[in-house]
């Protein structure tokens, strides 16, 4: 399956402009996710990564660290707008698309392989991976939500592990959570790792759609898929030590520093 991963890249961000030059542990964060999506194009045949953003100095530091770049339309109202018109440019044959946000810098590409594997798999339109939490994941998420409550999402699947729902609030709500904790080693909160795998057909339906009521209130793309009743699998991936939710606000990299501070570069563990 001829596979295509594209890394929406903007400059304007409304929380965190420049996000994506923004140095987290002397590296940009732009470059971190460039190197994980390289990784896993080169442990995969028919595999494929491109930049896909809509500002020069973007466009220009991807060349800088040699990561295969394409300009889109600055006025595209969406990252996954923008992985299509990326498709569209420069692998107008890929069969799946993968979309690895921009300011993901901590998605290990087992977890991009995970996606690529379930969606040659999957009659599903959509594919992403989620994380079960440990009780003290829950708690610092918890935590961190009272100073960025947009920060982060959760999912809640079926017995299928088809996604029911996505949330920037904290799913499910847990009435007997004290009697939970003794009895279970892990939350029953599933955390939502910012990578998606669209099949080409599904990606261009989607965004011919309008926006979605609970996509706009909510803030999560993924929601036009489910509002317009298409189908998301999500795939369970293992914890990695220095998981978070994506970089979205200043304080987010700031903790990202702090994660590789406490467990050491990620990058240099994902290369072996």
């Amino acid at each position: 399956m001829k596979t295509l991963i594209v890394i929406p890249s903007r400059y304007a961000s409304t929380r965190f402009p420049q996000k994506p030059l923004h140095l987290i542990g002397g590296q940009s964060l732009l470059s971190r996710v460039a190197d994980i999506a390289r990784i896993c194009a080169e442990r995969h045949a028919n595999v494929s990564y491109v930049v896909a953003t809509d500002h020069a100095a973007i466009e220009s530091h991807a060349r800088e660290i040699g990561a295969p770049v394409v300009m889109t339309d600055p006025d595209l109202p969406s990252g996954t707008d923008r992985a299509l018109a990326a498709a569209n440019a420069v692998a107008p044959e890929a069969e799946f698309i993968v979309n690895l946000q921009g300011d993901a810098p901590f998605t290990p590409p087992s977890y991009i392989s995970a996606v690529i594997e379930a969606g040659a798999a999957t009659a599903l339109d959509a594919v992403t991976p989620i994380v079960q939490m440990s009780w003290d994941d829950l708690d610092e998420v918890r935590e961190r939500k009272k100073e960025t409550p947009f920060s982060g999402t959760s999912c809640i699947v079926n017995a299928q592990d088809e996604a029911l729902w996505f949330s920037k609030n904290i799913l499910p709500a847990i009435r007997k959570e004290t009697q939970l904790r003794e009895t279970a080693a892990l939350s029953p909160v599933w955390r939502h790792i910012g990578l998606y795998g669209y099949k080409r057909d599904a990606l261009e339906r989607f965004v011919s759609l309008p926006e979605g009521h609970y996509e706009r209130l909510e803030g999560l793309e993924q929601l036009r898929f489910l509002e317009n009743g298409m189908r998301i699998q999500a795939v369970k991936v293992a914890a990695s030590a220095s998981a978070m939710w994506g970089i979205d606000t200043p304080q987010d990299a700031a903790h990202a520093e702090a994660l590789i501070a406490q467990h050491g570069e990620p990058l240099a563990e994902y290369s072996k």
